[in-house]
């Protein structure tokens, strides 16, 4: 008896071993009575409806490894028919447990299916560690059957169901990921699936993007974009714009993204696309849409706008009640009171991201030290702001946003007086934004090195603040090209040559019709009227 029970588990039901002990009922009790006298069993509640737990894991194993090959995967069989006959309520609720003893039985075939189910169910429960273990469990099972087509479909299906967990929960830099996408694109191709291709390549497209690789980013969403502009299949349309109004944000195509976003938010339909998100990303598109709407608005010079669309995101994640859209969506939230320059609202949002990644076991989109660290700089609190970002930089698995988050760390540098560090660090945040084709931040890296210079070398500081204004009038980013026109108006007021800073800074100011008390805005009209 304590041998089937081992089979079962660490813990088991009377009602379970009854069909698979095939034993007279006086004798089955008796049995127990003995095991929990013994003191190797506890007993919960009065038979028949008691349940039993091992004393310890070692006296399961030791049961369970007194066992011969064949008489323990006879045991694994009859348990998965009885599971499958009795306890059909059960399948549903842990349908692992179904798979376990197919596995355990050699029934190699329909433990893939099973396993794959309960990776699915574990999803469903945003328990993403515990369906990455369950879907390699069904690759484990699946490299004992013979290789044909059928086997390729279903390894297809278990690499698509297992990469947004581990983008997830390793990052979306992760080689885990990496490899479970183009293992499926290589099957996809193999075997002629073209249905299967596309998830497939958005999820390699994902971590392209989670590495910085935004030139093969942008290759892979005009691939997803071209195949679905024939297919009726509208999802497919709304996850193809999904891929490019991100990749067009970072690459620093502000009026792109937006479009591209606005196409997003025109498909999505909550009742429809929300079952989307496990297959894409992990994280719901429209509020998605909504989110990279907000940051573009912010940038294209609508401060008041990023806020609206900002909170209809997260109005829809926490409607959804889904832990990464949730998350994603606090995240960014207070991202754009960074950029809007209210670091005790970025704060609170991002606490609460951050809440909700440490419950859910959920890998940030942005590292939270960076973010928490760039708010404390501008709350003052400089010195522990920059032991934030420090951390921030050197946490794993980190390539997006390299240039912003060494331009926050050469930012708090500057402030606390070290001008070499800080004109080293953004040095490296101008390289990676160049290698990786991340130009959202571009404008900032150049009119802040200007800044770092200015002491030092005002006309070098001037070149770099003339090459921040070309590159945002070139993206259309009109809140960073105030930025730059502020900071070279006070070069130039303290040069003595105010009436070519007003004349710099007033048509840029002018062209707003929003955000008149946010601090870039208000200290732009500060110097305006100190330059009349």
């Amino acid at each position: 008896m304590a041998q089937i029970g081992a089979v079962l588990g660490r813990e088991f039901s009377y009602e379970l071993i009854e069909p698979v002990a095939e034993r007279d009922e006086a004798e089955l009790r008796a049995s127990f009575i003995r095991l929990t006298e013994a003191g190797l069993l506890f007993c919960r509640g009065i038979l028949p409806h008691s349940s039993y737990l091992f004393k310890h894991a070692l006296v399961q194993d030791a049961a369970y490894g007194t066992l011969l090959r064949v008489r323990r995967q006879e045991l694994h069989v009859r348990v998965a028919a009885a599971i499958e006959a009795n306890f059909a309520d059960l399948v549903e609720r842990q349908p692992e447990l179904l798979a376990h003893h197919l596995t355990g039985a050699g029934e190699n075939q329909r433990a893939v299916a099973q396993w794959l189910k309960a990776g699915r169910h574990a999803v469903s429960r945003s328990a993403h560690q515990e369906a990455i273990s369950h879907f390699g469990k069904g690759l484990t099972a699946l490299s004992l059957l013979p290789e044909t087509t059928e086997r390729h479909q279903q390894e297809i299906m278990l690499r698509l169901a297992m990469g947004p967990s581990l983008l997830i929960t390793r990052g979306f830099s992760s080689a885990s990921a990496v490899e479970a996408y183009g293992r499926a694109i290589e099957l996809c191709e193999q075997v002629g699936d073209k249905q299967n291709l596309f998830p497939a390549l958005w999820g390699l497209w994902l971590s392209n993007v989670g590495s910085g690789r935004f030139g093969r980013a942008l290759q892979m969403s005009g691939r997803m974009l071209a195949l679905s502009e024939g297919e009726g299949d509208v999802g497919l349309r709304l996850q193809a714009h999904h891929s490019a109004w991100a990749t067009h944000f970072y690459r620093g195509e502000f009026a792109q993204s937006r479009q591209h976003s606005d196409q997003g938010r025109l498909l999505y339909e909550q009742e429809k696309h929300h079952s989307l998100a496990s297959a894409f990303g992990g994280h719901d598109a429209g509020a998605c849409a909504r989110n990279f709407d907000s940051w573009s608005n912010w940038l294209l010079g609508y401060p008041e706008r990023a806020l609206v669309t900002g909170a209809q995101a997260l109005a829809l994640a926490e409607s959804l009640a889904h832990p990464y859209t949730m998350m994603e969506a606090f995240t960014r939230a207070g991202f754009i009171r960074l950029l809007r320059r209210e670091p005790r609202e970025a704060l609170s949002l991002i606490d609460s991201a951050v809440s909700i990644a440490a419950e859910w076991r959920l890998q940030m989109p942005h590292e939270p030290g960076i973010l928490r660290g760039a708010a404390m700089v501008d709350l003052g609190e400089v010195a522990e702001g920059l032991n934030q970002i420090r951390l921030g930089v050197t946490a794993p698995g980190r390539a997006r946003d390299t240039a912003y988050q060494r331009a926050t760390l050469a930012h708090a540098l500057y402030r606390i007086g070290d001008q070499a560090g800080a004109l080293a660090e953004i040095g490296e945040a101008i390289a990676a934004a160049v290698e990786g084709g991340e130009r959202w931040w571009e404008v900032e890296l150049y009119r802040l090195k200007g800044v770092f210079l200015y002491q030092q070398d005002p006309d070098e500081s001037q070149a770099w603040f003339d090459r921040a204004l070309q590159v945002a009038h070139h993206q259309q980013a009109k809140s960073l090209e105030l930025r730059a026109a502020t900071s070279l108006a006070r070069l130039w007021a303290e040069e003595g040559r105010r009436s070519e800073a007003h004349q710099l800074l007033a048509p840029v100011y002018d062209w707003f019709t929003e955000g008149f008390d946010t601090a870039d805005l208000k200290e732009a009209k500060a110097l305006l009227v100190e330059l009349a």
